[in-house]
């Protein structure tokens, strides 16, 4: 034996930070030969043959420990060759294998370098998993970042996960801990036992990892999201060159695993919901669909939202092909896909990110700083360069493997201050004394930098409560540089107004005018999402005051004042059939409504109509953000609770008004102002028979008079039927 006692104990203790140095096939200190170890637990015999050079020896290792260690020493060679190992177990099975030591690593100094500065932006390319090819020998590379790891070993269904087989090597200072397993294939199951700092074992799944066990269970899965053959090419070349901005957006918010189900305890699969989804959503007109995390999550009931498997769609509904041909699919009919990310925090699973490798790696230690009040979770640490890193990449990853169209972050403001959701003395000041997260801050606008600039026509949206200044203005003129934020105060305003009883909206007439106030602070997206049909909150149908009529006749009034008004629009599913149960992550929609009466086809069918009207209408998405884009003619009658306001282009060459009337008192001959004179024709109306109404209205147009009202050169008498939205358009 040519190993001192301490070396081997290392090796039999598993204790080597550095692994190969012992491993494998090294030169004699003297020179004279070569020699070989190995550690094979189930190995019975070992004999070293050649790869390639047959002119070069083949000996038989001894071994050394009955746990496993083989070392052998040959005479006949001085310099390294490639060699493989010809393993008999104990019962007389014999393989043949390249050994995982003789490999040089696969990151090179560069990418530990720009991990180390948070700048490597593919380090999804370096990290985790990676099937490869090296020296003609197909296998995976494992890397894991570790740095206070005291050892790092892959563990998996190919070593019987035993920890001893696969020790990684540490790379230097980088905290990387490396290594190639040849024949480990695609589909195999693995995770990482780690020593850590205080010489506890651990198991932890992969942060990096492409493939999840199906929940509860949690291995990663080795996997290639690369072979996927896309057909969208011109979807993204349309994106690239799109202004979001100047286009309709209408989206439709899916939670995926209770949109449809196939059995009470069933979801339809990615690839089924690439055909019925897909189908239905090109239907109803949305522009886009936007997912709840769709990133691996182990709890269910959190919709997604405590993410473990940052880099893998969860697995419950198939493969990351499965999701792929899901977008694939989405795009082939014109509809965008935008997901919901979560930066904002990570859950305290032991076998995930929580004290990785036994300390606060990707949190933070100080739970003022690190520690989630409201939700019992981890806020990452935006500070530390490979914590950015890994999150900044992450999004780009969604772009990148899976052509992914917007990025919707999940709880911004709590990113954004340090004393978000604490009481005196349970936060900490940042260095200028100020309450305001500066490295979260930087972490957004690096994040939205990247994406905007490797994704062209890729978006980003915010989902940000508070006043925080310029959240979708560029990082360059003091902004994160969001694409969008979602205006939760209309939100709140709105739901608020439309649950009251009409008798007395009179009095909370500005709740519905307040928004124009600040609506050209930000680029607003008007959200009436999955948070407000949850936690006791009642569907949106159920907020309506009165009966069953004047419930459906307010939610369409609702639903055609938040297509119609400026800012892009988002409709969780179910309110567009007037879901009455609470949403539930565990049960599907209420399909079975729309064969129950008028009402639920009828709010169906106006939600289909104001897609096809507003897709069709320039002047409802053109200059949403312009303030020539909109103006009220009449925002003061509060005492009938009558609003009207005009939508239009730049150039002003297309116009419509917009008439609410929010009581169930049909008002006749009501006049209004016109900007243009002729026949303006009624376009929708909310009130029609075919959604459920009284079928009031203006079914052969108005005439616009010479007679000013509200301060516009024309005017014409409208009939306002009851709880309703009208739309005319000019036709001159």
């Amino acid at each position: 034996m040519i190993l001192t006692d301490t070396e081997l104990a290392s090796l039999l203790q598993v204790q080597h930070r550095s692994p190969h140095q012992l491993l494998g096939m090294h030169p004699l200190g003297d020179g004279s030969g070569l020699v070989v170890r190995a550690f094979l637990a189930h190995a019975a015999s070992v004999k070293i043959v050649p790869t390639h050079e047959k002119n070069k020896p083949s000996f038989k290792l001894q071994k050394l420990d009955p746990s496993g260690l083989f070392e052998g020493v040959t005479r006949a060679a001085t310099q390294v060759y490639a060699y493989d190992l010809v393993i008999t177990d104990h019962e007389g099975r014999v393989s043949q294998t390249r050994d995982p030591y003789s490999f040089l690593p696969t990151l090179g100094e560069t990418d530990l370098y720009l991990f180390g500065q948070g700048n490597e932006l593919r380090i999804y390319e370096k990290l985790g998993g990676q099937l490869r090819t090296i020296d003609g020998v197909p296998g995976v590379s494992f890397a894991v970042w570790a740095p206070n790891a005291q050892r790092v070993s892959v563990v998996g269904n190919f070593n019987n996960w035993d920890g001893r087989c696969h020790p990684m090597r540490l790379l230097g200072v980088s905290g990387v801990w490396e290594l190639f397993v040849p024949g480990v294939g695609e589909g195999a199951l693995y995770k990482f036992e780690i020593k850590d700092v205080q010489g506890a074992i651990v198991l932890k799944t992969d942060p990096y990892g492409f493939f999840y066990e199906t929940p509860p269970k949690h291995a990663s899965v080795i996997w290639d999201n690369r072979k996927f053959q896309w057909s969208d090419e011109q979807w993204l070349e349309r994106r690239r060159h799109q202004n979001h901005l100047r286009s309709p957006m209408s989206i439709y918010e899916v939670h995926l695993g209770s949109w449809k189900k196939k059995s009470l305890a069933e979801s339809l699969t990615y690839r089924e919901l690439a055909q019925q989804l897909v189908d239905y959503v090109k239907r109803l007109g949305f522009t886009h669909v936007e997912l709840l995390p769709a990133a691996e999550h182990a709890y269910y009931p959190s919709w997604g939202y405590q993410v473990t498997g940052f880099y893998a769609p969860t697995s419950r509904f198939g493969t990351p092909d499965d999701f792929q041909f899901l977008v694939n699919a989405l795009h082939g009919a014109g509809i965008g896909v935008i997901v919901d990310w979560v930066p904002a925090h990570f859950p305290r699973d032991e076998w995930a990110l929580a004290r990785f490798d036994g300390t606060a790696l990707y949190e933070h230690e100080d739970p003022r700083k690190g520690s989630h009040q409201d939700w019992g979770t981890l806020i990452f640490n935006y500070g530390r360069h490979e914590v950015r890193n890994f999150l900044t990449a992450n999004a780009l990853f969604w772009c990148d493997r899976f052509h992914i169209d917007g990025l919707r972050v999940d709880a911004v403001a709590s990113m954004l201050y340090l004393d978000y959701s604490r009481k005196e003395g349970e936060w900490i000041p940042n260095r200028f004394g100020g309450r305001e997260n500066l490295d979260a801050v930087d972490f957004l606008r690096q994040f939205n930098h990247f994406v905007h600039t490797e994704y062209p026509g890729t978006i980003t949206i915010a989902e940000e409560s508070t006043a925080w200044p310029q959240v979708t203005q560029p990082p360059y003129l003091g902004g994160l540089g969001f694409s969008f934020k979602w205006n939760m105060g209309w939100m709140h305003d709105t739901l608020h107004y439309f649950s009251r009883d009409p008798v007395h909206r009179k009095y909370h007439h500005n709740d519905l005018t307040f928004a124009m106030l600040y609506h050209h602070n930000e680029n607003f997206i008007l959200p009436l999402s999955h948070d407000e049909v949850v936690h006791g909150k009642g569907s949106l149908v159920g907020k309506m005051p009165g009966d069953e009529w004047q419930q459906f006749a307010n939610l369409r009034v609702l639903l055609g004042y938040q297509w119609l008004f400026p800012g892009k629009k988002v409709l969780f599913m179910g309110g567009e059939i007037g879901q009455r149960a609470e949403w539930s992550e565990n049960g599907e929609l209420g399909w079975w409504l729309l064969k129950e009466g008028p009402y639920h086809q009828g709010v169906q069918r106006f939600v289909e109509d104001l897609n096809k009207l507003y897709k069709a209408e320039p002047a409802l998405w053109e200059s949403d953000y312009d303030l020539e884009g909109f103006y009220w003619v009449d925002c003061s009658d509060a005492q009938t609770s009558i609003l009207s306001f005009v939508r239009q282009t730049r150039e002003g060459t297309s116009q419509v008004i917009v008439l609410l009337n929010l009581t169930p008192l049909p008002r006749m001959n009501y006049r209004v102002g016109l900007p243009k004179a002729g026949r303006w024709r009624e376009v929708l109306n909310s009130d029609s028979q075919s959604y459920g109404g009284t079928n009031l209205g203006n079914l052969g147009g108005v005439l616009a008079e010479a007679y000013q009202v509200h301060n516009q050169p024309f005017s014409a008498n409208f009939t306002l039927p009851p709880l309703s939205v009208t739309v005319l358009r000019s036709e001159s």
